[in-house]
């Protein structure tokens, strides 16, 4: 039996760096896990503003007022980069390391048509922690939520219609309508992995 000790010793400490290396690599996504699950508990609200409003309640600021996107559910901050062209891995990598990429020739916010707007990429999966981990809680989202985007220091509110998984091959989505004023969020899914994608539509609330 003795001469099994050392083998079994390797086998666990094999095991052990395994595991350590999956909870590294996917650490991004677990800690966002932690942190809303938390917020539930705790029954914390996030808004957007500079102060605190009370005692459940966190402020978000917008990363700039030029482009940029809040969610307030998942406490979701993030630059936009335009117009990036989603066929060319050498633009839209460095973009998305950056924040949230704008769709090239998608509609700009406050305009007829379709934002479209894309998160962490289809990069290998052990590239997961590069991208903006926020965005990894798109799936919380349900129909009602609010989205914010800042463009040139207008802010814009968009109401969630739909969250849904899809192919990667469905791109009807990418369109939209060009009579109305929507926006289309999309992120891989599950997060972290690129089988499949999860996208969240919605439309521009009406300015009084």
């Amino acid at each position: 039996m003795d001469d099994y000790r050392p083998l079994k010793i390797i086998l666990d400490i094999l095991i052990a760096a395994c595991l350590i290396g999956v909870i590294a690599f996917f650490w991004p996504v677990l800690s966002e896990e932690i942190r809303y699950s938390t917020d539930q508990m705790s029954n914390v609200k996030y808004v957007i503003g500079y102060e605190q409003l009370s005692t459940f309640e966190k402020p978000l600021s917008p990363a700039n007022m030029d482009f940029s996107i809040i969610i307030p559910k998942i406490a979701a901050v993030a630059p936009i980069i335009d117009n990036v062209d989603p066929n060319d891995e050498y633009m839209y990598l460095p973009a998305l390391k950056q924040g949230v990429a704008h769709v090239l020739g998608s509609a700009l916010p406050g305009d007829k048509g379709n934002v479209y707007l894309f998160a962490h990429s289809d990069d290998d999966f052990y590239d997961v922690q590069s991208y903006n981990a926020a965005f990894f809680l798109l799936g919380k989202l349900k129909s009602g939520d609010e989205i914010d985007i800042f463009f040139r220091h207008n802010q814009i509110k968009y109401t969630v219609d739909q969250v849904k998984i899809i192919e990667p091959s469905e791109v009807q989505y990418l369109s939209g309508s060009m009579e109305q004023k929507t926006l289309t969020i999309q992120t891989d899914y599950p997060p972290g992995l690129t089988s499949k994608r999860l996208i969240v539509t919605a439309t521009e609330e009406e300015t009084p």
